[in-house]
């Protein structure tokens, strides 16, 4: 069985509100093993044997719906997709980078190469943006409370759905799968 992070986007803001008993209840209901979460924003770490993410990701997505009477977008990784984003921090060789100050964001799908160059032209300074191919490392010096780069304007370009974790969520969830994978389900 594979562990699969999935990461929900802007639950718990607002009236969108899940309690995580009830959110590692509707994994169970799907049939996902031993679902664990981390935080109350969404995180729920899982096994299954299922590989069509695609259909993994509407499954979650419409039974969130159903059940909690709201949409949220759903962005999976696998452990070792994970492992690389840790692996591919951009500013790994910073002594100067907090890592409460270090977010990642986790987009559905490759945008492609244009999109990709006109997000790294954003102009944000003194917060700096690098692109991979599925994540955006950005890093505000001055913390997130008043960032520099505008929110609108990266939306705008992604014309896709995202969602962001912190550098030290980001480690604990990969932390949470490898553990997960070194032992059996519950339940198995």
């Amino acid at each position: 069985m594979t562990a699969v992070i999935s990461m929900l986007r802007g639950v718990n803001l607002g009236k969108r509100r899940i309690k995580m008993d009830d959110l590692r209840s509707l994994y169970r209901s799907l049939g996902f093993q031993d679902p664990q979460t981390y935080v109350q924003s969404g995180n729920v770490v899982f096994q299954t044997s299922k590989t069509d993410f695609p259909h993994l990701t509407r499954q979650i997505e419409a039974a969130i719906e159903k059940t909690f009477g709201f949409h949220s977008d759903v962005i999976l990784r696998t452990t070792s997709e994970m492992r690389a984003v840790l692996q591919n921090n951009p500013f790994e060789a910073r002594k100067d980078v907090e890592p409460g100050k270090l977010l990642v964001t986790f987009l559905p799908r490759d945008p492609g190469t244009d999109i990709r160059q006109r997000l790294r032209s954003l102009h944000c300074a003194p917060d700096e943006l690098h692109c991979t191919v599925r994540e955006l490392y950005i890093y505000f010096p001055n913390g997130m409370a008043r960032p520099k780069i505008s929110w609108p304007a990266l939306e705008k370009i992604l014309q896709s759905t995202y969602t962001g974790r912190n550098w030290n969520t980001v480690g604990k969830l990969l932390e949470m799968a490898e553990g997960m994978e070194t032992r059996a389900p519950s339940g198995a």
